[in-house]
């Protein structure tokens, strides 16, 4: 049973803990700069909690880095060198920023969005891989393939523009789902109202190419809707209704013309 240690106690390593776990790893330390955080997901995995860096075992098989993506190259310059193999999950951070760690570093970003204390099933979630050289590239596959049947690779600059589309699928649509429940809490509604649209729209973008399911007043390039709908709206919710709009307008604009 190899060793894993997870230098992180936050969203992702709630759920990649218990999947390392199920796939044979044995995920002895959980590091977090909160006792009570590391605690927590230690106590989930039996693990030890640990919060001084120096504690870090020298004798794991595997190190996953977990922080927040402006923590990993911070991190990575208080730890002294060490063996063993090291990656972080982040979809935006070059893969050398544990390179003052170790030379057998890399990458394995699960392209999924997570939450504290919400375990997410991995096996079908993509995982990006990235790594220093050919034989630790083979050692992270060995890793991301043993919770998730989608294992590809990917450079830093590949990484980024899917962690982008990634934003905007999820984190931009989870943001505009918020507006519009506040919106319909002003009617006396709640989002609940719209469970069948979204069900619908989520159904559409699987089954068909989202440029080809887009409906609605900007599509159709309904100036005057788009206009009356600004104007029933504070200044804030009208800014973003009328830049994604104007997207969604230029978009088929050029796409007609093409």
């Amino acid at each position: 049973m190899k060793n894993c240690v997870l230098i992180g106690s936050g969203n992702v390593a709630w759920s990649l803990a218990p999947a390392l776990q199920d796939a044979g790893y044995n995920v002895s330390q959980v590091w977090s700069r909160n006792p009570y955080h590391a605690a927590e997901l230690a106590a989930e995995v039996g693990a030890d909690a640990i919060i001084d860096l120096a504690e870090i075992r020298h004798d794991a098989d595997i190190y996953i880095i977990t922080v927040t993506d402006d923590g990993i190259a911070s991190l990575a310059s208080r730890l002294t060198a060490r063996d063993g193999l090291w990656v972080h999950t982040s979809g935006s951070v070059n893969a050398d920023a544990l390179s003052p760690i170790t030379d057998t570093y890399g990458v394995l970003y699960p392209l999924q969005t997570f939450t504290k204390g919400r375990v997410t099933e991995l096996s079908d979630v993509p995982v990006y891989i990235e790594a220093a050289d050919p034989a630790t590239l083979e050692r992270i596959r060995e890793v991301a393939s043993a919770i998730s049947s989608r294992v590809r690779c990917a450079d830093s600059r590949q990484r980024r523009r899917i962690h982008a589309a990634a934003v905007f699928a999820c984190n931009f649509t989870n943001h505009l789902w918020a507006i519009a429940d506040r919106l319909l809490r002003q009617t006396g509604d709640g989002l609940s109202v719209l469970y069948p649209l979204i069900t619908e729209t989520t159904r559409k973008a699987m089954e068909m190419p989202p440029l080809d399911a887009q409906t609605g007043p900007a599509r159709r390039g309904d100036k005057r809707i788009v206009s009356a709908h600004i104007h029933a709206l504070d200044a804030d919710d009208a800014r973003v209704y009328a830049a994604i709009s104007e997207s969604i307008m230029k978009t088929y604009t050029a796409d007609e013309r093409d």
